[in-house]
């Protein structure tokens, strides 16, 4: 099974390629859907964030505090690395069992949308790697729509991702997404078209 990387800027429209290649009929496991799973209440994860936290970062209901720890964690890197040091091994291990599953079932190529897979180094571990971006007006908009962010918590955030430059020289395929949500659609089938041909 070829394993397809997806990873794109904040508020490029990754999410929405995802939605494409679901409709489309091709797997995806998302990265950040596992990471929100792994510390669900009552999970290991979340047990193991309240003992290097504190618990203040457990709310009366037993849900994360996601709102106090994103605050602390995009202050601090050492914060961030100890939350990475959590939830990565605990995300990894799920993905190892989905892919396994995916590959019994005979799969051609599945997708694991990897917000940071430059920035973690991932990319060796893919066949071929996609990259959704935009321009930086367009990130701004969608993120202040989306997350009802100011323009310092989007740039705080930004800018701990790798500039898309930078990601670009290093994807196997771009998809632009300045224009309307059919123009992104076509461009996904599009490439869908080309991956199916590869198998």
């Amino acid at each position: 099974m070829r394993w397809i990387g997806l990873t794109g800027g904040l508020g490029t429209g990754k999410s929405t390629v995802t939605h494409f290649f679901l409709k489309m009929g091709i797997p995806v496991i998302d990265a950040d859907k596992l990471a929100k799973q792994v510390l669900e209440p009552g999970t290991p994860g979340l047990n193991q964030v309240k003992l290097a936290f504190g618990p203040e970062f457990v709310q009366a209901d037993g849900s994360l505090n996601r709102k106090l720890l994103a605050d602390q964690v995009f202050s601090s890197p050492e914060k961030l690395l100890k939350l990475e040091s959590i939830v990565h091994p605990l995300v990894q291990l799920e993905v190892k069992n989905q892919k396994q599953w995916l590959e019994d079932q005979g799969t051609n190529w599945a997708v694991y949308d990897v917000p940071l897979l430059f920035e973690k180094n991932l990319q060796g571990q893919f066949d071929q790697i996609i990259l959704v971006t935009s321009s930086f007006d367009k990130q701004l908009q969608r993120l202040k729509l989306r997350n009802h962010w100011n323009d310092d918590e989007i740039n705080k955030r930004i800018k701990a991702q790798w500039p898309l430059q930078n990601k670009i020289a290093l994807s196997h395929h771009v998809i632009e997404n300045n224009g309307s949500m059919a123009e992104l659609e076509k461009k996904v089938a599009t490439l869908v078209e080309l991956l199916n041909d590869q198998v």
